[in-house]
């Protein structure tokens, strides 16, 4: 199962598009997971119409999108929990880890998390923690950044790209 995970577009506020390179490798794999602040209903469409299959939240920044805060979903044997991540960035990777537990039907479950637009591959309380960056470079992003995963018979390798 090859998996591309994302957030924080924010178009139109911070950012135009999603660079084609990324564009290419969204609709590439079997499945996309955004961790939200799509900022519009037309990002949003777009990620729907780019992606085969989509487990997407919202963010702050989406009041309006009608996603829900936290969902989760199994890929390759590997169980996903998605939020935003939204606070204060103090106890940004606590908040996403206790979400994982919170909603997690498994031990070994993955918490996928934005907001901060700063890449993140780390381990809280035993809980790995992935967060893409923005797919945009949207600020206070300094480059457009995405995860590719692929997830297999509950082994997850994950690879970090930038355009």
């Amino acid at each position: 199962m090859e998996i591309a995970i994302i957030s924080d577009t924010h178009i139109p506020s911070r950012a135009q598009a999603i660079p084609e390179p990324f564009r290419e490798r969204i609709t590439a794999v079997d499945h996309v997971i955004h961790a939200g602040d799509f900022d519009s209903k037309g990002a949003l469409a777009d990620i729907q119409d780019l992606a085969p299959e989509l487990t997407a939240v919202a963010g702050n920044m989406d009041p309006h999108v009608g996603l829900p805060d936290v969902t989760t979903v199994e890929l390759g044997g590997v169980e996903f929990v998605v939020t935003h991540g939204t606070g204060s960035p103090r106890g940004y990777e606590q908040r996403v880890a206790d979400a994982v537990r919170e909603h997690a039907d498994s031990e070994s479950a993955v918490g996928v998390a934005g907001h901060t637009h700063e890449l993140l591959d780390t381990a809280r309380d035993g809980i790995r923690l992935l967060n893409p960056g923005s797919v945009t470079a949207a600020s206070p992003a300094s480059e457009a950044t995405m995860m590719a995963a692929t997830a297999e018979t509950g082994e997850l390798s994950v690879t970090v790209h930038e355009a």
